[in-house]
């Protein structure tokens, strides 16, 4: 295994006792990240400043004291907690030497995400945000890499990278050979959001609702949708274990038919092109009916982590819509007295194992009543030759009353605000659509 040497600074914006924990907290997630690139951490260094340095990122004395280190440590790895700038990048790799591989946090998150992308749109997602990190940071050091990339843009259809053009440097031809593979795997990834969107159109005409299993990476979500569906997705105590989207179908109390998404897991700076590579996956969560948030109610810092998922889910513009909490991995907790202490702090949330299976009845019963509270109430009059329509009003909805009259059958009760237009020439009573707008805010409906 390659031997890593942790680094992080931080800005002295105050005297704060808690800031040295900060970091070390940081340091603590960032070194489970490279355990989970299979790198051995060696050690650490922090240091906090009065302004980053705008060359090297830390002084130039934390600097000399890593390479004083490198004898002590041994380490061929130093990793960074944020990420570089290009020009700081150069000047670091020049002070450590050749024979020290230089990464900060996006270029480690990069490849854990290209070790654990399985299918097509995954493999996609991360080319591109692996190319748009590296264009900014090419030098004329990488010289095999227009090949490389020429190589992959050939495979795609593209190509190869061309002649080198009058007076056109080896860094210009690279530069080149990127922009057109960028180009290449944004044509494609349209064409992969275009599929999945006749995917969730056929979903929603067919109205069976959907829940986004959201949360921080190694949260629990796969071995909490295994345990729902009785599935088998991959599970494993590793940082973005499972990357790819998971859909599975599972029936909950009531006998409705809910589609259950896996997301890829968040995190603390979560590169920006990384969110906006995989906003095809991502458009699931805004397309939800509910948000199922999963928290790690043992993790030391949870509530912090559970802050970070609403900041990205405000970013993907995700909001508006209900959002259950389930406080997983219970049953790793020391004292099962402190669930309640900590039900506390998490509004609309309840207590789960996942792995034992204990709240799931709870949860499930939990996610029927919020997606009923959000259905529109309807009466409506079927003809006995729309039998296709009273199948489905009682497959989707909920029947409240029914009355079989000579002109058909008449059915009051409550349906998905996605099939009203079905009903519509058939309503005896206005719908009360108004309920769309009132159910707004995460967590109201489940309250009610």
């Amino acid at each position: 295994m390659e031997r890593a040497l942790l680094v992080a600074a931080r800005l002295k914006r105050s005297r704060d006792e808690q800031l040295a924990w900060q970091i070390q907290d940081s340091l603590d997630e960032l070194a489970q990240l490279a355990w989970t690139a299979d790198v051995e951490v060696v050690g650490r260094a922090t240091q906090q400043l009065d302004r980053i340095n705008p060359s090297t990122f830390i002084g130039k004395g934390k600097l000399e004291e890593l390479q004083d280190l490198r004898e002590d440590l041994d380490y061929n790895v130093v990793i960074f907690d944020d990420e570089l700038s290009p020009r700081q990048q150069r000047e670091l790799e020049k002070a450590l030497g050749d024979s020290v591989k230089l990464l900060d946090r996006t270029a480690l998150i990069l490849d854990i995400f290209a070790r654990h992308a399985h299918t097509r749109e995954g493999a996609l997602q991360v080319e591109l945000a692996q190319y748009q990190y590296r264009l900014p940071r090419l030098t004329r050091a990488w010289t095999h890499l227009a090949r490389q990339a020429g190589g992959a843009a050939g495979r795609g259809g593209t190509g190869g990278v061309g002649l080198r053009g009058p007076g056109e440097t080896q860094l210009e031809v690279d530069q080149r050979a990127i922009r057109r593979r960028i180009a290449h795997l944004r044509r494609e990834l349209e064409d992969v959001r275009a599929h999945r969107r006749q995917h969730r159109q056929r979903r929603q005409r067919e109205a069976i609702p959907v829940v986004a299993l959201v949360g921080y990476t190694n949260a629990g979500k796969s071995t909490l949708l295994n345990a729902l569906a009785g599935s088998n997705v991959l599970v494993e105590d590793k940082l973005f274990a499972t990357l790819d989207p998971t859909t599975r179908r599972v029936e909950v109390p009531g006998g409705r038919a809910v589609l259950f998404t896996d997301t890829v897991g968040f995190i603390q700076k979560l590169p920006t092109m990384l969110v906006a590579a995989f906003r095809a996956t991502l458009e699931e969560i805004n397309e939800a009916d509910l948000l199922l948030h999963v928290v790690d109610i043992t993790h030391p810092r949870a509530l912090q982590q559970s802050l970070t998922v609403g900041e990205i889910l405000s970013d993907l513009g995700a909001t508006g819509r209900p959002i259950i909490v389930a406080l997983n991995k219970t049953d790793r907790l020391p004292d099962p007295d402190g669930v309640a202490l900590r039900l506390a702090e998490f509004p609309n949330s309840l207590a789960i194992s996942a792995l034992e299976g204990r709240g799931l009845l709870e949860l499930l019963e939990r996610v029927n009543r919020v997606l009923e509270a959000s259905m529109i109430p309807v009466t409506v009059r079927i003809p006995y030759g729309e039998a296709r329509l009273l199948a489905l009003f009682h497959q989707r909805g909920n029947v409240e009353r029914e009355e079989h009259g000579p002109q058909g059958v008449l059915v009051q009760g409550r349906i998905p605000a996605a099939l009203v237009g079905r009903f519509q020439h058939l309503v005896q009573e206005k719908p009360h659509c108004d309920a769309v707008v009132r159910h707004g805010s995460p967590g109201d409906a489940s309250r009610k």
